[in-house]
């Protein structure tokens, strides 16, 4: 075991410069933004929501420039199956999360044509360059719908930017774009280096790892922020991010991947990983479709309440195991 210390050490120290990293990144771009004109909610719905998927999107890179792309899937897929299972479940047991109903009728349809298609790129066992910048590629004609709409039918919440940006000059806000850059790769560059260790160590495979340390990782900034969203009372971004990330990780993580080097994937991948993914997916649609069905007409509205939340960490708890036997080493 002492010879994993090293390892372990640097996966620490590299989830911890993603995420400080992945914080200063989103700020100085904010900043930059701002002092270049563009509006908060252009913003919000474009800067604030890539940035807060940086840590997964340069895990991604660094692991396919370092042929681990089943790390980066892995980190992509089980990223996804965090965001629902763990971090909206530990939202829902923090404070109970009201449910719009442009969630069903919006954010809903889109999230699921996305995984629908990233399981046709699975589905045969490859992720090559086509399929790539193809489901990559649609993330412009995605934000430029979504920026089109929220003109014309604001909302409050999307528009929210954090008050500590607001005033950042455009010349240390390009400081802290570059210092958070090179945390960011800095923190990458660890975490993969660490987590392939591991893996060859416990003769687990990348795929694995991605899927569980690095996924549950990368995730931590998605539930800083929505367990933060939510005590605040900010319930449209607390759920609205998982939506939004969720969206991102399956159009820029595992295609950035799959656009600098074709993946083989086992058959595992589709069968047990991603129809989990879906899964979990059709079950965060349904318990939003639930909520707005059963708060109708109510005067507290709808919301996903903590129950719910016991039972979406239960189906993640489920996924692991699933997952289990690839986790023990034989």
């Amino acid at each position: 075991m002492p010879v994993l210390f090293i390892p372990f050490l640097a996966l620490f120290a590299g989830l911890c410069g993603l995420i400080w990293g992945a914080d200063k990144f989103v700020n100085g771009s904010v900043g930059i933004a701002r002092s270049l004109g563009i509006s908060s909610l252009v913003i919000g719905l474009t800067v604030v929501s890539i940035g807060t998927s940086a840590p997964e999107i340069i895990v991604s890179i660094n692991a396919a420039l370092d042929n681990s792309g089943g790390l980066a899937v892995g980190n992509a897929i089980g990223s996804n199956l965090a965001n629902i299972g763990l971090v909206l479940g530990i939202t829902a047991l923090v404070a109970p999360i009201p449910v719009q109903k442009h969630l069903l009728y919006e954010e809903s349809p889109v999230l699921l044509l996305i995984t629908a298609l990233a399981g046709l790129c699975l589905y045969d066992g490859q992720l090559n360059r086509i399929e790539s910048i193809a489901l990559g590629i649609l993330v412009i004609p995605l934000l430029i719908m979504v920026v089109k709409y929220k003109r014309s039918h604001p909302d409050v919440e999307s528009t929210k930017v954090s008050s500590t940006d607001i005033d950042l000059s455009l010349k240390y806000s390009s400081l802290w774009l570059f210092i958070g850059l090179i945390a960011l790769l800095a923190g990458a560059e660890l975490t993969v280096w660490s987590a392939k260790s591991v893996a060859l160590h416990f003769g687990i495979s990348d795929l694995v790892i991605g899927l569980t340390v690095v996924a549950i990782g990368t995730s931590l900034p998605e539930l800083a922020a929505s367990v933060m969203s939510a005590k605040r009372g900010h319930h449209d971004i607390a759920i609205g991010n998982i939506f939004g990330s969720n969206l991102f990780n399956l159009l820029l993580v595992m295609t950035a991947a799959g656009m600098i080097s074709p993946i083989a994937l086992s058959s595992d991948v589709f069968t047990r990983d991603y129809l989990a993914l879906a899964a979990m997916t059709l079950l965060l649609v349904a318990i939003v479709a639930f909520a707005l069905l059963k708060g109708r007409g109510k005067p507290g509205g709808a919301f996903v309440s903590r129950v719910i939340g016991v039972v979406l960490l239960s189906a993640y708890c489920s996924y692991y195991i699933v997952l289990w036997p690839s986790m023990v080493v034989s």
